[in-house]
């Protein structure tokens, strides 16, 4: 007879020990159980719901993984949002400009040399040039030769150099362009100075004025077309370029040259052609977005030109004393030591081993 824990048939055949015996090996611990994807409803539920037995068990670990994700994708949108807020602010303000000075105004000198007889003249302007102290100067551009260029502390031989050809293009435009000289033009000028100087060369353009900041003599060489033209095409020319470093981030470059101009007049009964002599002292300053985009900032410039009249207007033109013409007695008009305001008015004697001397004939 079968015991009360058998089935009624007893014990299945080759299963000594019946149902107990066959699962007593298996052990359903907690993590099996957790992981199991299906979950038995409970009695309730079933009465309740006319539930099938089993449901699928969302599993917990799952749910997890997902909000790990979702944290993980997050941090990697804010990173990628904070590196892209750092690149736009670095394009904006680059390191190099942040702590960059603003421009100085150009501060500027205009010195008449009045000439101690008439002006020399001949027919010929080269027969001038050649009877002259610029007899041995070159031909326009090749008169500013560069320096031996090195590099600094914290430039580049190249920057140096970009430094000195700016420097360099300055000069041409604003001491040897027929355009500027004997014109209206002052575009070839002003493209080179920096930005933050443009407001300061427009009101010298629209209202000059002897105030040593607003002369158009101050930024370029240039005389009365309607008196005065060029006697040929050739200006004779000597000089020098330096460049300094005068900070981690300013190149400063220096230029002193003397310009020899042959002039005509326009009209009138004497046509000989005269020299008239210009020496230009100027001081440019570079940071590192100038020479990036081939600008300068112009901080002084210092002026010499004969034979003028003592008190000839050189604020906006510079108007010559040509061939056969002495200069108007008496100086330069007063000064006030008293005013506040306005410069000092100067003025000089030309040397007469300055003016050439051409055979009489």
């Amino acid at each position: 007879m079968a015991g009360s824990a058998d089935p009624p048939d007893g014990a299945p055949e080759g299963l000594p020990g019946g149902s107990e015996e066959e699962f007593r090996s298996v052990v359903f611990d907690e993590s099996f159980v957790r992981a199991a994807r299906l979950e038995e409803f409970s009695a309730q539920e079933r009465i309740t719901d006319h539930a099938p037995a089993v449901r699928r068990r969302v599993a917990q670990h799952s749910a997890a993984h997902r909000r790990l994700s979702l944290q993980a994708l997050l941090m990697l949108v804010l990173i990628a949002l904070a590196f892209a807020v750092a690149i736009y602010m670095g394009v904006r303000q680059p390191a190099d400009t942040q702590d960059a000075r603003p421009a100085e105004p150009l501060r500027m000198t205009v010195i008449p040399l009045a000439p101690q007889g008439p002006v020399p003249g001949a027919q010929d302007a080269e027969t001038l040039f050649e009877h002259s102290p610029a007899a041995e100067f070159e031909s326009g551009a090749a008169g500013m030769p560069f320096p031996p260029v090195y590099r600094t502390a914290h430039f580049t031989a190249d920057q140096v150099r970009a430094a000195l050809d700016v420097a360099r293009n300055y000069l041409v435009a604003s001491s040897l362009d027929p355009a500027v000289l004997t014109g209206d033009e002052i575009r070839p000028v002003r493209r080179l100075l920096d930005p933050e100087q443009a407001a300061q060369f427009d009101a010298g353009m629209d209202r000059p004025a002897a105030d040593g900041r607003h002369a158009p003599s101050g930024w370029m060489v240039r005389f009365d077309p309607a008196k005065v033209t060029l006697a040929g095409d050739e200006v004779r020319v000597r000089g020098t370029l330096k460049a300094s470093e005068t900070g981690a981030d300013t190149l400063e470059v220096t230029s002193q040259h003397t310009f020899v101009y042959a002039l005509r007049p326009v009209a009138g009964q004497d046509a000989r052609a005269s020299l008239f002599t210009v020496r230009r002292e100027l001081h440019f300053r570079f940071d590192r977005d100038d020479l990036r985009v081939g600008q300068a900032e112009l901080t002084l410039s210092h002026t010499q030109a004969g034979p003028l009249s003592c008190g000839a207007d050189t604020t906006d033109r510079l108007r010559p004393l040509l061939a056969g013409q002495t200069a108007k007695s008496g100086g330069p008009a007063g000064t006030d030591p008293y005013a506040t305001t306005g410069p000092t008015a100067l003025c000089g004697a030309l040397a007469a081993s300055a003016q050439p001397t051409p055979p009489r004939g």
